[in-house]
């Protein structure tokens, strides 16, 4: 999970492109970084860190260029270096930067093809410089001295033939324009809108369309699954679908706990959605407990509150806000290693005693990954005076993991995975766990568009969309992402500091 923004305008873009990476801060808290151009040369600021602390307005001067991109990223497994950081860029051919969000699940077979047969060197175990460098080798094997449109997508279909995976892509082209396209399943979301000006017509593609809206941009749509998007430096804009067999199968995820709720991705309303979420869970408890004894509604903040909010309304119960959260910790779900996740929970929200004592209260969440931050606020309300604690889940139970660019834990560490929703209820300490169905919660985002028929879901049910994920690649995995390991990558990581130098002589 990471955000992307692309912007060619009429003046320069350093403040639209800051602006559109705060307000997709939720995406990743870890890294951001910018890339503008001004003629046939790069701008480049990256470093690890929030938005506004990755760019001060020393850096802000350096930017110079009216196009640019920009990315802000969540660690994955051996990846919280600030030489990690996007975006990444290469000199031939043309001179390209590129940013990404999502995952390629063929990144070592790519890895080895690129040094082997592309006689391409790749610097880090990131895979978006892997898909840089297939990109630019794709684009250099075209042997033009001035691409077009065509030749540029050309390289875009041949990306496709050659990734496996979930990705989102933005990247620059010196004097030539910004490219965006989506993977052929659509698994990550990527769209794009205009901005008219006095100067002209301005556009920018980006992650989520809040983005757009905030800097003054019309959503026009989003991108469909394999298609691209290139927008040259006189602002003319060119799409074509560049991959063969095609589908739309957008994460389920995104729209339970992703996303912000303002955006509006694949023509779905995220808060929408999720309103119909709390209406399914309330019909579940109608359904199978009719006579509860449920007192009050507490959501756990920020992403359940639409759903509790919905679940109280459709059960005719109240609704409270029980816990205040400290909003200068970041999103527990992305926090790299389990020691600063438990530690995090305690610092992020503090119980309103009067809103527990004595009641049976039902807690909402999103979803429940670890189990971790569920266990110590069951704790906390019980502490605070709760009679019973229900919990209940927006989504169903995350029993496995994600490899199209979230970075949820190894199976055996989600709390979900070989028990029973009454185990995982036992397990975090509440009276009753109650779980969304899987096929309401498809149905909470289709009502707002049927015409999609298709998600990745693989977190709930293990079902992987492209058809490319094997038994052997799940178990590297499962040995990358427990936290023993990502512990002992952080303990063994060297050279960040000389990283970061060097980062400094590019800008």
């Amino acid at each position: 999970m990471c955000g992307i923004v692309g912007i060619v305008a009429k003046s320069y873009v350093n403040q639209t492109i800051f602006d559109a990476l705060t307000v997709l801060q939720h995406r990743g808290q870890d890294a951001a970084g910018m890339v503008t151009c001004e003629g046939n040369r790069f701008f480049l600021r990256k470093d690890n860190g929030l938005v506004n602390e990755v760019f001060r307005t020393r850096h802000m001067k350096r930017l110079e260029g009216k196009m640019g991109i920009g990315h802000v990223r969540y660690p994955t497994a051996g990846s919280s270096s600030s030489a990690e950081a996007q975006p990444f860029y290469v000199n031939s051919p043309y001179g390209i930067a590129l940013a990404h969000n999502g995952n390629l699940t063929n990144t070592e077979q790519l890895a080895d093809e690129i040094f082997r047969a592309d006689l391409r060197h790749i610097n880090t175990t990131s895979d978006s410089e892997v898909l840089l460098n297939v990109f630019a080798h794709e684009l250099q094997s075209l042997g033009k001295l001035r691409p077009g449109a065509e030749d540029i997508f050309k390289a875009v279909e041949r990306v496709h033939e050659r990734c496996q995976g979930g990705y989102a892509v933005v990247a620059i082209i010196t004097g030539y324009g910004i490219v965006a396209f989506r993977d052929p399943c659509g698994i990550r979301p990527l769209v794009y809108g205009k901005r008219e000006t006095e100067a002209g017509s301005e556009y920018m593609v980006a992650s989520e369309s809040v983005a757009l809206d905030t800097s003054g941009f019309v959503l026009e749509r989003d991108l469909e699954p394999g298609e691209a998007i290139f927008i040259d430096t006189h602002g003319q804009v060119f799409t074509q679908n560049c991959a063969k067999q095609t589908k739309l199968a957008p994460c389920l995820f995104e729209y339970v706990y992703l996303a912000r709720p303002d955006s509006i991705l694949d023509g779905i309303s995220v808060h929408e959605a999720r309103m119909e979420m709390g209406v399914k869970l309330a019909e579940k408890v109608l359904r199978d407990v009719p006579d509860h004894d449920i007192d009050v509604v507490i959501p756990i903040p920020d992403t359940s509150r639409t759903s509790a909010l919905e679940m109280a309304n459709t059960l005719g119960v109240k609704f409270r806000e029980g816990f205040i959260k400290n909003r200068y910790i970041g999103r527990t779900f992305i926090m790299p290693g389990q020691t600063q996740r438990k530690k995090s929970v305690r610092q992020k929200l503090n119980p309103i005693g009067g809103e527990f004592k004595d009641k049976v209260v039902m807690l909402v969440d999103d979803s429940i990954v670890r189990g971790t931050t569920s266990k110590q606020i069951v704790q906390m309300a019980r502490e605070a005076g709760a009679r019973k604690v229900y919990v209940a889940s927006a989504a169903p139970e995350v029993r496995y993991p994600n490899v199209y660019g979230i970075d949820m834990p190894s199976a055996s560490e989600l709390v979900a995975h070989g028990r029973t929703a009454e185990e995982i209820g036992k397990y975090i300490g509440c009276d009753w766990m109650l779980y969304q169905d899987l096929d309401d919660l498809k149905a909470s985002v289709t009502k707002y568009n049927p015409e999609i028929s298709e998600f990745d879901t693989c977190v709930f049910d293990g079902l992987y969309v492209t058809g490319t994920v094997s038994p052997s690649y799940l178990r590297r995995l499962e040995e990358r992402r427990n936290d023993d390991a990502k512990a002992s990558a952080e303990g063994t990581k060297i050279g960040d500091n000389e990283s970061a130098d060097l980062l400094s002589r590019i800008e």
